[in-house]
């Protein structure tokens, strides 16, 4: 994991699916699951993914609540 993945999954979308459009951070914790039983896909979005499904089955969620408040002028692209 890289620090700024953090930053990533209260900022990326979800770019497909049931919640495209949807925070990555705020992904609800079945739909994390079921890619941890199915497969993440490949490259960023799964790494993502597979990092949120982490915090969310340990309970950490939280966590990731002071980057929400992170104004967007701070974000590195």
């Amino acid at each position: 994991m890289k620090p700024e993945d953090l930053l990533l999954l209260v900022t990326r979308e979800m770019p497909y699916g049931k919640y495209k459009g949807r925070l990555i951070a705020d992904l609800p914790g079945h739909y994390l699951n079921w890619f941890a039983r199915e497969g993440f896909p490949k490259g960023e979005v799964g790494r993502l993914l597979q990092l949120m499904q982490e915090i969310d089955h340990n309970g950490l969620k939280p966590l990731l609540d002071p980057l929400r408040k992170v104004p967007p002028r701070h974000y590195q692209n």
